[in-house]
């Protein structure tokens, strides 16, 4: 497809080629900031990730970020190697080394670090975890409303990948994403175990019917912070807003569409399985929501 569009993309911005990265305790220029070929995120995808976004000086939410950030590393026991405070004074370092101020995106990332022999076990990994941060200026340029197709691919049960942790391991969204992208889509709509509406490969989903705010029930998706803001906030200002199992055949008749993230917040979708959704643009209620959320970021900046 000659005009597909993905829910990350960015502005070029030639300052990137010159950033510098964190990478275990040093702030290295881009070009050094190298991995053996024996760590554990590269060979297995054994690790943890963050994204977050820095509007005007403020890492929004990063109280929740950290949070989620710890759980993840807890759940598959692996140690840091750095308190809270430590790993906010490492992005703050890394922030000061490239100068930036707002319209910034970090991707911190902790893995098992080097392991000892190319095998699984986790006690090969004996040198200590990994630990990166990718800064780069990112001013989302999403030139169009987003084009979703279902695909077979679906958000699991906990016990085999739990849908609510952000590891390295992301190889059934990537699947995902390429069925879209063969059937002509920009992202794909995967559903749960059950059948019912769930998420995107890389965001999480809503849909507006008839004035109220329909999302997944949670039980089967990423533990979105942008998604959990979005409630908040249609709560606060009065507008209905469902936790819940959904279809295809609801979804279809959706009057606005929407998916959220960290990168581009609120992102707009006009299409799904080749069916409009709404007028094919950005609606009324998506606007409004953008707007409540872009107020709660300023809220959360303030001290």
């Amino acid at each position: 497809m000659t005009d597909h569009v993905t829910t990350h993309q960015a502005a070029e911005d030639a300052r990137n080629e010159e950033i510098k990265i964190w990478l275990n305790g040093r702030v290295v220029p881009k070009a050094e900031a190298m991995v053996s070929v024996y760590d554990s995120g590269f060979m297995l995808g054994d690790g943890v990730w963050e994204g977050l976004r820095l509007y005007n000086g403020h890492w929004a939410f990063l109280g929740e970020h950290m949070d989620r950030l710890f759980e993840a590393a807890k759940a598959i026991d692996l140690d840091i190697g750095l308190d809270k405070a430590g790993m906010i004074a490492a992005l703050e370092a890394t922030r000061v080394a490239n100068d930036m101020t707002t319209d910034a995106h970090a991707r911190l990332m902790v893995t098992r670090g080097i392991k000892t022999r190319p095998f699984q076990h986790p006690s090969l990994s004996q040198q200590g975890p990994t630990v990166t941060i990718i800064m780069e200026h990112s001013k989302p340029s999403i030139p169009r409303p987003i084009r979703l197709a279902t695909v077979p691919h679906i958000r699991g049960l906990p016990m085999t990948q739990d849908p609510k942790l952000n590891s390295h391991s992301k190889l059934n969204c990537i699947l995902a994403c390429i069925a879209a992208e063969k059937a002509g889509a920009d992202e794909a709509l995967m559903l749960d175990i059950n059948g019912f509406v769930n998420t995107t490969n890389a965001c999480n989903f809503f849909i507006i019917r008839k004035g109220a705010v329909w999302t997944s029930t949670g039980d089967y998706c990423m533990n979105g912070i942008t998604r959990q803001k979005v409630i908040d906030v249609c709560r606060a200002d009065g507008i209905p807003v469902y936790e819940r199992n959904y279809s295809l055949v609801d979804t279809y008749g959706a009057d606005e569409a929407f998916l959220t993230g960290t990168f581009g917040a609120q992102t707009p979708v006009s299409e799904i399985d080749g069916r409009s959704i709404g007028n094919g643009d950005m609606g009324e209620m998506t606007k409004h929501i953008r707007s409540l959320y872009k107020d709660l970021v300023v809220k959360d900046a303030k001290p």
